[in-house]
């Protein structure tokens, strides 16, 4: 019997290392590795003709850092990345909690045809949706202009706050409204007593997918917006490829890292405790 049981527990060991190894290494390579590459040249001096300086030469240095905490206008540029993904986040809340609701209570029929038409937009390329709204506001005279960017941020990340709330909301066992109704509770206190407490795992985990790709996105400001419009993202993207300021755009990354993470880690705790009471 001991036998049989240590070999069964030798399987299980050998099962979950088989099904874990495969993503922590993919995870390792691909995130944890190019991260501690960026980390490490955010301490380095840009070189002479751009990209990094010679580390025999020049050493390790927090001069990087310091321009950025330095000069105001990174402050600016962060300070507007999250004002515009704050704003687009809610926008999407707006827009996606009613649809939500719409898909949910719909027949089954219906309800797997209108989740298709909000996965649809995702079997196009990412380039030509933008390009197609440039085409939209360009004769309305709303072409780089904020209006612009906030509403393709909006339409390229509605679909993420739209899943995970009529998953969320899928779930939500009907007998309570009947319950609420049967007390006495009219519709908007069924909606504020009930379904809004039991659907907020799904809001904060919309509102996470949401916030966190518009904080780093860069395309979109630049297609879309002026000279007034670029986020944290274009300042990084400009350091690595037009400034060729190799430690500059490493160390705003991280920064952005570091504030993505802050972000994520609310979210889950948030989530956590909501899920938890």
């Amino acid at each position: 019997m001991r036998g049989s049981s240590s070999t069964a527990e030798r399987g299980a060991r050998l099962t979950r290392w088989l099904v874990t190894a495969p993503p922590a290494l993919f995870l390792v390579v691909f995130f944890l590795v190019p991260a501690l590459i960026m980390a490490a040249a955010s301490f380095r001096e840009p070189g002479e003709f751009g990209g990094l300086a010679p580390l025999a030469s020049t050493g390790l240095t927090l001069e990087a850092y310091r321009f950025v905490f330095d000069d105001v206008i990174y402050l600016e540029v962060l300070v507007r990345s999250f004002a515009v993904a704050a704003l687009t986040t809610v926008i999407c809340l707006l827009l996606a909690y009613p649809l939500a609701l719409l898909i949910v209570r719909s027949p089954k029929r219906q309800r797997d045809r209108l989740v298709l038409l909000v996965i649809l937009p995702f079997a196009s390329n990412f380039l030509i949706r933008i390009y197609a709204w440039m085409m939209i506001l360009g004769p309305l005279e709303l072409l780089y202009t904020p209006f612009a960017v906030i509403a393709g941020m909006v339409y390229v990340h509605l679909p993420f706050m739209i899943l995970p709330l009529y998953t969320n909301l899928e779930k939500h066992d009907p007998v309570l409204l009947e319950a609420a109704q049967d007390l006495g509770a009219g519709a908007w206190t069924r909606f504020r007593r009930v379904t809004w407490p039991l659907s907020l795992p799904g809001v904060l985990s919309g509102a996470a997918l949401v916030f966190i790709p518009v904080l780093g996105m860069f395309a979109v400001p630049e297609l879309l917006g002026g000279t007034g419009d670029l986020l944290i993202g274009n300042l990084i993207k400009e350091q690595f490829l037009d400034n060729r300021d190799w430690p500059l755009g490493a160390a705003l990354s991280l920064l952005l890292t570091a504030a993505v993470l802050a972000v994520a880690w609310l979210s889950a705790l948030l989530t956590r405790g909501r899920s938890a009471s």
